[in-house]
C-alpha cells in the first residue's frame, strides 16, 4: 500500500457497519490493487502463489525449503507482466523465515534469488512502497551471512536500495545497523566494499544526517559500537580547536556527546580505546564542540571519559591523560593547558557526582576516580588543590547519612586520605580553618572537617604527624592569641578551634615539637625568626593580605605553643575578670578558659619529651598565677576549669626545666586554691567531690608547710552557724573520701578537733552539725582515736601508784607527781566523751575488737611501747578504759598540788564517768507516764518536721524509742535489749542481727505515729537526718507485733518512693554529660545504702506474718481454691462447683496478695536500680565521673545484696516479681525485651539456669488449668499471667548456651508433656510452649546430645504434637461450641485473646488475672502478642520459625510430611476455601506455603493447594501484588513436577471442539485463561529457565495465531510474547521475529484500511499489540532495532523534522489517520487520561508509555501513544543512557495478568 493512498475509514453509521474487523484479516492484510482486481490472469497468479505458500506448512528439512523456494520463484517468473506480488505479506514472512541463520547456505542463496526477482519485478517505486515488508528479512541477515552469500546481499543493497536515494531516509539507521557488521575485520574481504557502500549511503541524504544516525546507533546498540568507531576513525575528520563542526556532525552536539559517552562506558576495552582515540583526534577538550555544548552534556562526556581509569589499563589511562593535558610535549605547557581547559570541568563533574551520587553506580565511584587520577602528578596535584576539601565534605555527608553499604565508602575515604599529597591537603585544610577564624565569618566548617578527618580516616603517617600537624597547631594557637575576647561573635569560631587542638596534639608524636621543618628556598629569605602564623602561610604558600607581625621569641614549636596557651589562658582570665554583665559573653569566655587550660595541661604533660635542657618562655609566672587565681575565685568559673588549672599548676611546679622557674608552694597561692576546692565539697556539688578531694591532697603532698591544714582550719573558725555548717559539710566530704593511709587525723588534726568540739557545744545547731558530720563522714572511729590517744598518752603526764585509807579500807589509786596542761587534757576528754556518747555501741564494738597494734599511726605505737608492755594484745578499749579512764578515776593530785589541780581534776573525773556511763541503760518510768510521754513526743516530732526544725529530732527519736521499748517490755525487765539494739544501729550495723523482742501485751500504735514517720523520711528539708529516722524505724517497727501490717505497708511504700526519687535524680545528673556549668545534685551513695537497708528490713518484716503466723489449714485451703479457679477460660473448671467455700478462699488470697504487695513494690524498685545503675562504657561524665561511678557501683551492689537476701527468704515470690517487672518494662520499651537486664538478674539470684527454669516451670504449672492439680504450689502473684511467664522463659532460654540448654531440657520437656496430656484442642498455652520448645530444641540440636536416641525421640514426638495442636488454632476459633463462641465475643469486646470471665464477682478477682493472655510477642520485637487473632499469630510463627526448623527437629521424612499435611489441612485449605480471589490470601498463609515449598519432602503436601489455586478459573481475578507473592510457589511447582508444563501446554488447544453443544465464547475464554496461565508460569521463573521448552511454547503460540482468530485469545498470545521478551535472552527469540513482525504489521495496516468502531471487541487485541510494541521500544533489543523503523521514526527526524517530511512509520501514519477521526461525546475517556505519559520521564529510565492503560473504549484512546511513540523513544534513548526500568516493566506485566476484580 503506498504511503500516499488514503485509508478507508469505517462507516460511522452503526447499522451499515461492514464485516467484523478481524474477518478482514484473511490472506496478507493488504488488498488487491484496483488495476488488477478484475483480471482473471491475476486471480490465477494469486491462486498459484497461495498454493505454493500452503506447501510451506509441510516443510520438514532444509531440502524442502529449497524445493519450496524453487517453486515460488518459478511461479513468480511465470507472471512477470504484473508489477505486483500477490499475498506479499505472507511471501515476505516466508522469505525471512528462509533466511534463518540456522539453515544452510543453499537455502539462503535460493531465498536471495527470490528477493532479487521480487525487487526486479517491483522496481524502485514498488520497493519504496513495500520497504517494510522486504527489508525486515534482509537487514538482519547480512550479519550472519556466510562468506559465499555476502556478495549477493551487498549486490542487492547496491543494485536495488541505493538508487532509492532520499527514499532511504526512514530506514537510514536500520540500513547502517545492517551494514556495520561488515567492518568487523579490517583485513576482511568485504571491508572496503562495505566502507564504500556506507560512504555512498552517507551521500544519499546528507553527511550530517548520516553521522547523526551513527550517533544513535552507538547510543542504542552496544554490539555495533566497535564497528561504528572503526568507520568514524576513517571518516570523521580531525577538527581544529576553533573549527565549527556542526555542518559535518549535525546540530545536536548533545547526541554526539552521549554517543561517545556510551562508548567510553562500554564493557569492551577496545571500544573504550577507540572512543578515546577519536576524542583525541576530533573532539579535543579545547575545541568549539565541547565549549559550545551545554553544561550537562560536557559533564556527561567528562564523567564517561574519567570512568576509564577504573579499568586500570595503562593504554586507556595514557589516552585520557593526553586528552586532559593537551597536545604539547612540555610538562609546563601541559599543566597550563590542563588548568585552562580541563581542570574546572573535571572538578565540577566529580564534585557533582560526589554530591548527587547516581543510583546506577556505587557511591564510592567518583572518589575512586579521584584516587586514580592522583597517579598522574600533573593532573592529581592541581585537582587536589581545588577538589580535596569538597571531596571529604561529601564523604562526610554520605557516611553520616548511613547509606554506606559494606564499609566501601569508609575504605575509599581512608585510601583517598592516604593517597592525597599531604602538603596540598593540609594547605587546603589550614586555609579552611583560618577562614573560620576570620572575624564575621558565618559559615564555619573548617575546624569540624579537620577534626572529622583526624577521627575517621587518620592512621599513622609520619609526614603528617611530624611536619604538618605541628605547623597547623602553632598557626591556630598563634591566630587565637590575637583574638578580641570582648567581641561575642568571635567565640563560636574560637571554641571550634580550641576543641580541635587536643585532637591535633593527641596525634603529634612525642618529641615532634622540638624544631620546625625547613622552608622552601624562596621563603627562607625571610629569616628564621619568623612568626608561627607567618611561617605557616609561607610554608603552604597561602596568600593573605594581612600577615601578622612576629611576636614569638623562640622557633621551637613546643615553646611557641606553651607561650601562646599561657597567653590565651591569661587573656581569657583577664577578660573574665573585667566582669561583663552579658551572660552569654561571660559563658563563652569561661569555655575558652576551660579549653585552653585543658590544652596547656596536655602540653605540660609532654614537657619532658619535647625539651632538652632548659625551656625559656616569654612569661611572668607570678603575674599569670595571680590573675588565674583571682579569676578562679570568681563565682562563675566551673569546677572543670578549676580542676584543669590546678592540675597544670602542679605539673608546672614539678618541672625544673622551666625558665623563669615556677614556684607554687606559697601560702599566697595555696590559700585561694584550697578555698575554691572546699566550695566544691558542698553537698550540692556531689558530682565533683572525689576529684576535689584528690586535688586537695595533691596540694598537701606538694607543699612542705601545713598550708592546707591552715586554710581548712580557718574555714572552720567562722562564727555563724550556717557558714560553719557549710564548712563542716565540705570538710566532712574531704574526710570521708580520704583513704586511711593518708592519715587524715594526723595531717588535718586542727580542723578535726574543731569539728569534734561542736559535739559538746551548748548551741543545738552546732551540736547537730557535729553529729551529722560524725554520722555521715567519720568513716572510722580509729581515725579520731589515734591523734586523741597520742596526746592523752603524753609522757609529760607523770603519776605513781598510791594507796588511800578511808575508814579502815585500803583504796588503790594513783598520785600525780607534777602539774601538766589539764585544760588540754579535759578538752581532749570532753571530745572523747562526745565521740563515745555519740558512737555508743558502735564505738564500743570498734574499740573492743581492734588491737591497738594495728594502728597505722607509728607515733602512737612508739608512745604505747612502754605503757603497753604488760598487754601485748591490748585493744583500743583496753587502753581507753584501763590505761586512761580508770586511771583518771583512780588518780588524785598529791597534796601540795591540790589547790591548783583540783578544779580541773573534778572535771576530768566527771568526764570519765560520763564516758563509762553509756555502756548501761535502765528503764525507770512507769507505763502510764510512758504513754503520755509517747503522745507528747510523737506530736512534737510531727511539729518539728513540718516547721523545718532539725536540731531536736535526733534526741526526740532516741527518747521515743526508749519510751516505746519500755512500754512494750513493761515490767519484764528486758528493755535493755532494745536499747542495746538502738545503739548498735547508730553505727550502721545491720539491725536485723538482733533477736526479735517478745511481747507481753498488745501495744496500740499512736494514731499519728505512722504519718510522722512517713513525713520524717520524705520531707526534703529532713534530708540530712534521714539516717536517724531510718535507724529509728528499723529498731522500733519490729516491736509492733500485732499491728505490724498497719505500720510496715505505708513505710515500705514511702521508702520505695524515696529510692525512686533518688534514682531519678542520679540518672538525670548522669544524662547531662560534661558541661561548663556545674551540675547540682545532692544524692550520694550513702543515701542509697541507708534507704536500701531500711527497705530490706521492712520487706522482710512484711513477710513475717505470711510465713510465720498463718495457720497451715488456711494455706492448704487457699492453695486448693487458687488452683481450681485458674486457667485459660477462668470459669470452666468452676462451672459445677458450689458457691459456698469460694468466697472465703478468695478472701484469703486477697489478704495474701496484699501482704505480698510490699515485697512486689520492693522488688520493682530494686529491679529499677539493677537495670538503670549500669555504668555505660561510652558514658562521658567529665569531672563528675569519679563520684558517679562510686554511687553507681555501691548502690547497685547493695541493691543486688538486698535482692539476694529477699530471694533466699522468698525465692518464688521474688522471681515472679522480677518477671512481672520485666513484663512491664517490655510493654513500655519493646525494643528492650531481648536485651533486658532481668535475665542477668535471674542468673545472679538463682544458683543455675536449671534452678531458674525449674522455678519458672513450677510457676507456670500452678497457673495452668489441668496442671495446677499436679503441683502443691499456690499462685503467689495473681496479677502475673502464665503467658507472661512463658514469654520470659522463651527469652531466657534464647540466651542459654548449648550445655546449659541441655541441663534444663528435661525439666521443660516434662512441662511440655504434662501440658500435652491436658490439651484436647488448641489453647494459647500450647502456642507459648511451642515457641519455648523451638528455642530450646534449636540449642539442643547444636550439641552432640542429639546422638542420644531417646532424647531425639522425645524431641520429635513432643515437637510434633505441640505443632499439631497449634495448627488447629484456626479450626478451634471457627468451630461452633458455646464456649468458643463466647470466647470470640469476649475477644471482640475486650480486645484480649482469652475471655474475661463473666460469672460470679468473687471469681473475677482471681480468674481475670489468671486468664491466659499476654501482651508481648518478643519474636517480632514489640507489637502486642495476642492483641489480635491468636490463629493469625500461630500462622505467622509457623511461617517464620516452625517450618524452617522442621527438617532440623523432625529429621524423618515421614514425620516432616505428616506435619506439613497437618498444616495444609488445618491452615492452608480453610484459608483457600470459598475465595473469590484464590491468590489473595493473608501474608502469613502465603509465607507458610512459600516456606513449605523449600522443604523437598513436603511436595505432596503443598502441591495440591498450589495446583488448585493456579487452575481455578478465578485465579486471575486476584490482585497483582498477590500474584507477585505466589510466583516463588508457582516456580517451585513447575521445578518439582517436570510434567506440569507439557500438561499446561496440552490444555492450550487450537482445534475447535467437535461437540456441537459447546459454548464457543466459553471455549475461547478457557483458551485465553490457559494462555494467561502459561504467561504467569514463565514470568514466575528466572531468566532462560524454560529455554529447553521454548520450541514447544513457540510452536503453540504460532499455532494459536494461525488457527484461532478470536481477539480475546490473540491478545493473550501478545501478552505471552511480552513475558518471553522479559524472561529469555533476546538472541533465543530470533526465529520468532518474522511471525511477530508480520502479525504486528498486519494489525496496524488493517487499522489504516478499516478503523474499528467504538466499543468493538477488537480494541483489546489492538491494545495488546500496542503494548507489545511499546515494550519492544523500551527494551531496544539489538534484534528489534533493525526493524523498529517500520513502526516508529527512529532517526533524528523524530525530533528535527525536515520541511518536506511525510510520515512513513506505521504509528506516525496511524496518529494522522486516527487523529483525523470525528470526535464523539466521550472523546477522552477516563483511561485516555492515564495513557498519556510525558515525553521525558521524570526519572531518566526507559519505561513503557502504556503501563497504566488497562482497557480502551475507542481507538482514539491510543492517539497519544501513536503520536508520541517516536519522539518518546528517541528522547528516552537520549536521556536514559540505555537504562530500562525493569521494575515498572514487570509491574505492568503483573497488572495485565491480574485484573484484581
Amino acid at each position: 500500500m503506498s504511503a500516499a493512498s488514503s485509508p478507508r475509514v469505517g462507516s460511522t453509521d452503526p447499522n451499515k457497519r461492514g464485516p467484523p474487523w478481524y474477518a478482514l484479516r484473511g490472506g496478507d492484510g493488504t488488498s488487491t490493487p484496483p488495476a488488477y482486481a478484475s483480471d482473471p490472469k491475476y486471480k490465477k497468479y494469486t491462486q498459484q502463489v497461495e498454493k505454493c505458500l500452503n506447501s510451506f506448512e509441510s516443510v520438514h528439512e532444509w531440502a524442502d525449503f529449497i524445493s519450496f523456494l524453487k517453486q515460488l520463484l518459478k511461479t513468480l517468473q511465470s507472471y512477470q507482466q504484473f508489477k505486483e506480488i500477490p499475498r506479499k505479506l505472507v511471501v515476505a514472512k516466508r522469505l525471512s523465515q528462509c533466511l534463518n541463520p540456522a539453515l544452510p547456505n543453499g537455502v539462503h542463496q535460493r531465498a536471495l534469488d527470490v528477493y532479487s526477482h521480487v525487487f526486479a519485478v517491483l522496481g524502485s517505486e514498488g520497493l519504496q512502497r513495500d520497504l517494510a515488508l522486504w527489508s525486515s528479512g534482509l537487514f538482519p541477515f547480512f550479519e550472519y551471512a556466510s562468506t559465499a552469500v555476502k556478495p549477493t546481499v551487498l549486490n542487492l543493497f547496491d543494485t536495488h536500495y541505493l538508487p532509492l536515494q532520499s527514499g532511504l531516509r526512514p530506514i537510514m539507521k536500520s540500513f547502517i545497523l545492517a551494514l556495520l557488521p561488515g567492518l568487523e575485520e579490517e583485513t576482511g574481504e568485504y571491508f572496503d566494499k562495505v566502507l564504500a557502500l556506507l560512504d555512498r549511503l552517507a551521500g544519499t541524504i546528507s553527511q550530517s544526517f548520516f553521522f547523526q544516525n551513527i550517533w544513535l546507533v552507538m547510543l542504542t546498540t552496544p554490539p555495533a559500537r566497535g564497528t561504528a568507531l572503526t568507520y568514524l576513525s576513517r571518516r570523521l575528520p580531525p577538527f581544529k580547536p576553533d573549527e565549527d563542526i556542526t555542518p559535518i556532525v549535525g546540530d545536536d552536539l548533545g547526541l554526539m556527546i552521549r554517543a561517545f559517552s556510551a562508548a567510553l562506558e562500554d564493557d569492551d576495552l577496545l571500544v573504550r580505546r577507540a572512543a578515546l582515540d577519536i576524542l583525541l583526534q576530533s573532539l579535543r577538550i579545547d575545541g568549539v564542540a565541547v565549549k559550545k555544548a551545554q553544561d550537562d552534556d560536557r559533564a556527561i562526556l567528562m564523567r564517561a571519559a574519567t570512568s576509564v581509569v577504573l579499568r586500570r589499563d595503562l593504554a586507556l589511562n595514557r589516552r585520557l591523560y593526553a586528552w586532559l593535558l593537551g597536545p604539547s610535549e612540555t610538562t609546563q605547557a601541559q599543566v597550563e593547558y590542563y588548568k585552562v581547559h580541563s581542570l574546572e570541568l573535571l572538578r565540577s563533574t566529580l564534585k557533582d557526582e560526589m554530591l548527587n551520587p547516581s543510583p546506577d553506580y556505587s557511591q564510592s565511584r567518583p572518589f575512586k576516580i579521584f584516587i586514580s587520577l592522583l597517579d598522574k602528578y600533573e593532573i592529581g596535584l592541581p585537582l587536589t588543590e581545588v577538589l580535596v576539601y569538597d571531596a571529604f565534605k561529601c564523604l562526610q555527608q554520605l557516611l553520616q547519612s548511613g547509606q554506606d553499604a559494606g564499609d566501601d565508602l569508609s575504605m575509599t575515604g581512608s585510601t583517598l586520605y592516604e593517597a592525597v599529597e599531604p602538603h596540598a591537603l593540609w594547605s587546603r585544610l589550614l586555609s579552611a580553618v583560618l577562614s573560620d577564624l576570620k572575624p564575621g565569618q558565618c559559615n564555619r566548617e573548617g575546624c569540624a572537617m579537620v577534626k572529622y578527618l583526624l577521627q575517621t580516616f587518620h592512621s599513622h603517617d609520619e609526614e603528617i604527624e611530624t611536619i604538618h600537624l605541628p605547623i597547623v597547631f602553632n598557626a591556630i594557637t598563634g591566630i587565637l592569641t590575637a583574638f578580641n575576647w570582648d567581641n561575642s561573635s568571635s567565640f563560636p569560631a574560637a571554641s571550634d578551634a580550641l576543641s580541635l587542638l587536643p585532637e591535633i596534639l593527641k596525634r603529634i608524636p612525642h618529641g615532634a615539637l622540638k624544631s620546625r621543618p625547613a622552608l622552601s628556598a624562596q621563603a627562607q629569605t625571610l629569616g628564621a625568626e619568623v612568626d608561627a602564623v607567618v611561617f605557616a602561610y609561607k610554608f603552604y604558600g597561602i596568600k593573605s593580605d594581612t600577615l601578622p607581625t612576629g611576636t614569638n621569641r623562640s622557633t621551637a614549636p613546643f615553646a611557641i605553643a606553651m607561650e601562646d596557651l599561657v597567653s590565651l589562658t591569661l587573656s581569657s582570665a583577664t577578660a573574665l575578670l573585667r566582669g561583663d554583665d552579658d551572660m552569654t559573653l561571660s559563658r563563652s569566655r569561661r569555655d575558652v578558659l576551660l579549653l585552653s587550660s585543658s590544652i596547656l595541661d596536655a602540653l605540660a604533660s609532654r614537657l619532658d619529651d619535647e625539651v632538652d635542657g632548659h625551656l625559656v618562655l616569654n612569661w611572668d609566672p607570678d603575674a599569670w598565677l595571680s590573675t588565674m587565681l583571682e579569676c578562679l575565685e570568681q563565682r562563675n568559673v566551673a569546677f572543670v576549669t578549676v580542676d584543669r588549672f590546678i592540675t597544670v599548676a602542679i605539673k608546672l611546679h614539678q618541672k625544673a626545666q622551666l625558665r623563669p622557674s615556677f614556684d607554687f608552694d606559697k601560702r599566697l597561692y595555696i590559700t585561694p586554691m584550697v578555698r575554691v576546692l572546699l566550695k566544691y565539697l558542698r553537698p550540692s556539688y556531689s558530682a565533683y567531690h572525689m576529684r576535689a578531694v584528690n586535688l586537695i591532697w595533691a596540694l598537701e603532698r606538694l607543699s612542705k608547710h601545713p598550708h592546707v591544714e591552715a586554710v581548712i582550719s580557718q574555714s572552720l573558725s567562722v562564727r555563724r552557724p550556717s557558714e560553719l555548717q557549710d564548712a563542716c559539710e565540705a570538710f566532712g566530704v574531704l574526710w570521708r573520701l580520704t583513704e586511711d593511709m593518708a592519715l587524715p587525723g594526723v595531717h588535718l588534726k586542727v580542723p578535726m578537733m574543731t569539728v569534734l568540739e561542736t559535739l559538746r557545744s551548748d548551741d543545738p545547731k552546732l551540736r547537730r552539725i557535729g553529729e551529722t558530720w560524725m554520722r555521715c563522714s567519720l568513716k572510722s572511729y580509729l581515725r579520731v582515736l589515734d591523734p586523741i590517744l597520742f596526746d592523752l598518752l603524753d609522757p609529760a603526764i607523770r603519776y605513781v601508784p598510791s594507796t588511800t585509807e578511808l575508814r579502815g579500807k585500803q583504796l588503790q589509786g594513783f598520785s600525780y607527781e607534777r602539774p601538766f596542761d589539764q585544760r588540754y587534757v579535759n578538752y581532749l576528754l570532753e571530745t572523747l566523751l562526745a565521740v563515745a556518747k555519740f558512737g555508743g555501741q558502735g564505738f564500743s564494738k570498734v574499740a573492743r575488737s581492734t588491737p591497738i597494734s594495728r594502728s597505722i599511726y607509728s607515733g602512737l605505737l612508739q608512745r604505747l611501747q612502754s605503757v603497753n608492755a604488760a598487754f601485748p594484745e591490748a585493744t583500743y578499749m583496753d587502753v581507753i578504759v584501763s590505761q586512761l579512764l580508770m586511771r583518771i578515776l583512780q588518780s588524785e593530785p598529791k597534796q601540795s598540788l591540790l589547790p591548783t589541780m583540783q578544779p580541773f581534776h573534778i572535771v576530768s573525773q566527771n568526764l570519765a564517768v560520763d564516758l563509762l556511763q553509756p555502756l548501761v541503760a535502765r528503764g525507770d518510768v512507769d507505763l502510764v507516764t510512758l504513754q503520755t510521754l509517747e503522745s507528747a513526743v510523737v506530736q512534737k516530732l510531727y511539729f518539728c518536721i513540718h516547721t523545718g526544725r532539725l536540731d531536736l529530732q535526733n534526741k526526740l527519736l532516741h527518747l521515743l524509742h526508749s519510751v516505746i521499748s519500755s512500754s512494750i517490755s513493761g515490767s519484764d525487765g528486758r528493755s535493755h535489749g532494745a536499747a542495746a539494739q538502738l545503739e548498735r544501729a547508730t553505727d550502721g550495723i545491720s539491725p536485723q542481727d538482733g533477736p526479735p523482742i517478745a511481747k507481753k501485751e498488745t501495744h496500740a500504735v499512736h494514731p499519728l505515729l505512722v504519718q510522722t514517720l512517713v513525713d520524717g523520711i520524705s520531707v526534703p528539708g529532713n534530708r540530712s537526718l534521714l539516717q536517724h529516722w531510718l535507724d529509728f524505724i528499723m529498731m522500733t517497727v519490729p516491736l509492733f507485733r500485732e499491728t505490724l501490717k498497719a505500720v510496715v505497708t505505708p513505710l515500705s511504700d514511702c521508702v520505695c518512693r524515696q529510692l525512686r526519687l533518688a534514682l531519678a535524680e542520679i540518672l538525670d545528673v548522669s544524662a547531662s554529660g560534661p558541661r561548663s556549668d556545674d551540675v547540682v545534685s545532692s544524692t550520694t551513695d550513702a543515701d542509697f545504702l541507708m534507704l536500701l537497708t531500711a527497705l530490706e528490713r521492712l520487706t522482710l518484716l512484711s513477710m513475717t506474718r505470711i510465713s510465720g503466723e498463718e495457720p497451715q489449714e488456711e494455706d492448704q485451703q487457699a492453695d486448693k481454691n487458687v488452683q481450681e479457679s485458674g486457667g485459660l477460660l477462668g470459669y470452666v473448671s468452676n462451672v459445677f462447683s458450689s458457691d459456698g467455700p469460694s468466697g472465703a478462699a478468695d478472701d484469703s488470697v486477697l489478704t495474701r496478695s496484699s501482704d505480698y504487695r510490699c515485697l512486689h513494690n520492693a522488688v520493682r524498685v530494686l529491679y529499677a536500680m539493677w537495670d538503670k545503675l549500669v555504668v555505660s562504657p561510652d558514658s562521658d561524665w567529665g569531672s563528675q565521673e569519679e563520684s558517679l561511678s562510686l554511687i553507681y557501683s555501691r548502690a547497685r551492689t547493695r541493691a543486688k545484696r538486698v535482692l539476694e537476701h529477699l530471694f533466699r527468704a522468698h525465692s518464688t515470690e521474688v522471681l515472679e516479681a522480677v518477671v512481672d517487672c520485666w513484663h512491664d518494662q517490655a510493654i513500655t520499651r519493646p525494643e528492650s525485651a531481648e536485651t533486658s537486664s532481668a535475665y542477668d538478674l535471674v542468673d545472679v539470684l538463682t544458683a543455675s539456669a536449671q534452678n531458674a527454669v525449674h522455678m519458672l516451670c513450677e510457676s507456670i504449672s500452678c497457673r495452668t488449668p489441668g496442671l495446677s492439680e499436679r503441683t502443691r504450689k499456690t499462685v503467689v502473684l495473681p496479677d502475673l499471667l502464665d503467658m507472661t511467664l512463658f514469654e520470659f522463659l522463651e527469652q531466657y532460654m534464647k540466651r542459654l548456651e548449648g550445655p546449659l540448654a541441655l541441663q534444663v531440657w528435661n525439666r521443660f520437656l516434662q512441662l511440655a508433656k504434662d501440658l500435652l496430656l491436658t490439651l484436647r484442642d488448641f489453647r494459647p498455652q500450647a502456642f507459648a510452649a511451642l515457641k519455648c520448645f523451638t528455642v530450646l530444641a534449636d540449642k539442643v540440636t547444636q550439641t552432640t546430645a542429639l546422638d542420644d536416641r531417646r532424647l531425639r525421640k522425645d524431641l520429635q514426638e513432643t515437637y510434633g504434637k505441640l505443632l499439631d495442636i497449634c495448627v488447629m488454632s484456626g479450626r478451634s476459633v471457627e468451630s461452633g461450641s458455646w464456649i468458643r463462641r463466647s470466647q470470640r465475643d469476649a475477644l471482640a469486646t475486650n480486645g484480649r485473646d482469652s475471655p474475661t470471665p463473666t460469672l460470679r464477682a468473687a471469681e473475677i478477682k482471681v480468674d481475670e488475672k489468671n486468664a491466659s493472655s499476654t501482651s508481648l510477642p518478643l519474636q517480632d520485637g514489640g507489637k502486642s502478642a495476642y492483641a489480635g487473632d491468636v490463629a493469625q499469630q500461630v500462622n505467622s510463627y509457623v511461617a517464620s520459625d516452625a517450618l524452617p526448623s522442621l527438617r532440623k527437629f523432625l529429621v524423618d521424612s515421614d514425620k516432616i510430611l505428616a506435619a506439613c499435611n497437618q498444616i495444609v489441612y488445618n491452615i492452608v485449605n480453610p484459608a483457600l476455601k470459598g475465595k473469590a480471589r484464590p491468590l489473595d490470601l493473608e501474608d502469613d498463609i502465603v509465607a507458610i506455603i512459600r516456606e513449605m515449598t523449600r522443604i523437598s519432602v513436603a511436595v505432596k503436601a503443598w502441591r495440591t493447594p498450589v495446583v488448585e489455586s493456579l487452575n481455578d478459573n478465578r485465579c486471575f481475578n486476584s490482585t497483582a501484588e498477590a500474584g507477585e507473592k505466589w510466583m516463588p510457589m508457582v516456580k517451585s511447582l513447575f521445578d518439582t513436577d517436570k510434567t506440569a508444563l507439557p500438561e499446561l501446554l496440552g490444555k492450550i488447544t487450537t482445534v475447535p471442539s467437535a461437540n456441537i453443544f459447546t459454548n464457543r465464547e466459553y471455549e475461547m475464554l478457557l483458551r485465553s485463561l490457559n494462555l494467561r496461565r502459561l504467561s504467569y508460569v514463565i514470568l514466575s521463573a528466572e531468566k532462560n529457565h524454560f529455554l529447553a521448552q521454548l520450541p514447544s511454547i513457540q510452536e503453540k503460540l504460532v499455532d494459536t495465531l494461525r488457527n484461532v482468530s478470536a481477539p480475546i485469545v490473540q491478545s493473550e498470545v501478545y501478552l505471552c510474547v511480552r513475558v518471553l521478551l522479559c524472561r529469555l535472552s533476546p538472541h533465543n527469540l530470533s526465529s520468532f521475529w518474522p511471525v511477530v513482525l508480520t502479525e504486528l504489521y498486519r494489525i496496524f495496516e488493517q487499522i489504516l484500511e478499516n478503523v474499528p468502531g467504538d466499543g468493538s471487541e477488537e480494541l483489546g487485541l489492538i491494545l495488546s499489540a500496542c503494548k507489545l510494541l511499546d515494550l519492544l521500544l523500551v527494551l531496544q533489543t539489538e534484534e528489534f532495532q533493525i526493524h523498529q523503523w517500520i513502526f516508529i521514526t527512529d532517526t533524528v527526524d523524530a525530533v528535527y523534522r525536515p520541511d518536506d517530511w511525510f510520515p512513513e512509520a506505521l504509528l506516525d501514519r496511524l496518529a494522522e489517520v486516527v487523529g483525523a477521526l470525528p470526535a464523539t461525546e466521550s472523546t477522552v475517556p477516563r483511561s485516555a487520561a492515564q495513557a498519556h505519559t510525558p515525553s521525558v520521564p521524570t526519572k531518566p529510565m526507559r519505561r513503557p508509555l502504556l503501563h497504566t492503560l488497562r482497557q480502551i473504549d475507542s481507538i482514539r484512546d491510543l492517539v497519544p501513544f501513536f503520536s508520541t511513540a517516536s519522539i518518546s523513544s528517541y528522547e528516552s534513548v537520549y536521556h536514559s543512557g540505555g537504562v530500562v526500568d525493569w521494575q515498572a516493566v514487570e509491574k505492568g506485566l503483573l497488572e495485565d495478568l491480574f485484573e484484581g476484580r
